[in-house]
């Protein structure tokens, strides 16, 4: 990536970020809109968990990585900590795959 790229990228991010709060008073959401955006951020979530699970590097990745995937999205969504999260998905693979299971 050059530099350009880079400095694109952090004055966008920055531009993005400024402008929440710039805008809050200003913009007046409705609460249906409110609740439509944090449906589809949750959507597009699951959907990107889904394809790194099921499809890692274009081929499927395996039965023991779709366990371990589901492992943390159930410890996640018992608000289990996350570093928890993180060693009860990669312990359920890892001992998965230590038994065979592809």
């Amino acid at each position: 990536m050059t530099l350009a790229v880079v400095l694109a990228l952090a004055a966008g991010t920055y531009g993005i970020r400024f402008a929440g709060p710039q805008l809050r008073n200003r913009i007046t959401v409705p609460t249906r809109v409110q609740m439509l955006l944090s449906m589809a951020a949750t959507a597009l979530l699951l959907a990107l968990v889904a394809v790194n699970a099921f499809v890692p590097g274009g081929k499927f990745g395996g039965w023991a990585l779709v366990a371990g995937v589901a492992v943390g999205g159930v410890a996640a969504w018992r608000k289990v900590p996350f570093v928890l999260v993180v060693v009860l998905a990669a312990g359920t693979t890892a001992v998965l795959r230590l038994f065979g299971v592809t």
